[in-house]
């Protein structure tokens, strides 16, 4: 994964700008020789932003930039002049960026939408000017405010792919390959495992100019929630994904127990996957003949819409995305 350009784990070290601070100045011109306070307030300081950006689908653009500093408020001036505000340092991510404070492990928050802003640390506020703090007790104040101090902290950034269909799966199970059948995505295909090593998307076109997002998620293997094969590095981009099409090859031993596994493993690592709707596709259908296909039919998991596809020979593939479609426009009711 060294060569890899998709990233979607990555610390930052964070730090706001000081607020800049209040001026203790008096008016003094040649015909006002003893002028009231005039001293103005300073600028707030710089905020660190998380802004949600389309055109981003991964964080590598934060691989080798991991500390982020915004910039402090100026001092106000005299003739109640406030001080420059510091600049924000705003950080492009792309939609799905999950952000955790590095020491505690708490969600500080969620990017999911273009446009978005998450405020990770807000700027020092600016202080205030000694005119502020005229009275009629106290004509000549000769203090003002500091400007508020700097906040740091570390923050880890998680990015979840957005996805309207995730594909689920072992490896070698033809997820990649119906991607590169129903999208212009080019993943890379073998016959090997793990061939997939990083989540890829595709747009899906399905009729009258309708189309959704398909994520194509690396292969789970049994016990993936502990940590083996893959692991949990990309169990968590099933969680943004509105339905899940389970994907098992037609040639598989037993359909059954195989999709049981692949349930299991999304159970362990987060029960609330469950509440996802779930489709399974039995891939590769062009491998076996038609009396066995007959023969699966009976072999197949209960309670769950199933079709049997081949991507190779385009079996059912415009089916499928149908299917796919009526569901996700369920979901959206």
């Amino acid at each position: 994964m060294a060569s890899s350009n998709f990233v979607d784990y990555v610390k930052i070290f964070a730090r706001s700008g000081a607020g800049g601070n209040g001026s203790a100045h008096f008016r003094r011109e040649k015909y006002v020789a003893f002028g009231g306070p005039d001293g103005g307030n300073g600028g707030r300081g710089g905020s660190v932003i998380l802004r949600g950006d389309s055109q981003y689908w991964t964080l590598i653009h934060l691989k080798y930039q991991r500390h982020v500093f915004a910039k402090d408020g100026e001092s106000g001036s005299g003739a109640r002049s406030t001080g420059k505000s510091g600049e924000d340092a705003v950080i492009p991510v792309p939609l799905g960026t999950v952000a955790r404070n590095a020491d505690t492990g708490e969600i500080v928050g969620e990017v999911t939408e273009n446009g978005q802003e998450l405020v990770l640390l807000q700027g020092g506020r600016g202080g205030l000017g000694n005119w502020n703090f005229k009275s009629a007790t106290n004509q000549a104040p000769r203090y003002a405010q500091p400007g508020g101090p700097r906040i740091e902290g570390s923050f880890i950034l998680e990015l979840k792919v957005l996805a309207d269909v995730g594909l689920v799966g072992f490896p070698n199970a033809g997820k990649s390959t119906l991607l590169s059948v129903v999208s212009a995505a080019k993943p890379k295909i073998a016959d090997y495992a793990f061939t997939t090593l990083e989540p890829n998307l595709g747009i899906v076109e399905v009729h009258d100019g309708h189309s959704f997002v398909m994520a194509d998620i690396p292969g789970i293997i049994e016990g993936a929630h502990e940590g083996k094969g893959l692991g949990t590095r990309f169990l968590r981009h099933i969680e943004r994904n509105s339905i899940l099409l389970f994907m098992i090859p037609a040639t598989s031993e037993d359909i059954r127990a195989e999709y049981e596994i692949l349930l299991n493993e999304l159970t362990l690592y987060n029960p609330e996957l469950l509440d996802k709707e779930r489709l399974l596709a039995v891939t590769k259908c062009d491998t076996v003949s038609t009396d066995e296909l007959e023969k699966l039919k009976t072999a197949l998991p209960e309670n769950i819409r199933t079709t049997f596809i081949s991507s190779v020979s385009g079996y059912n593939i415009q089916l499928l995305k149908e299917t796919l479609w009526e569901y996700l426009q369920r979901e959206a009711r």
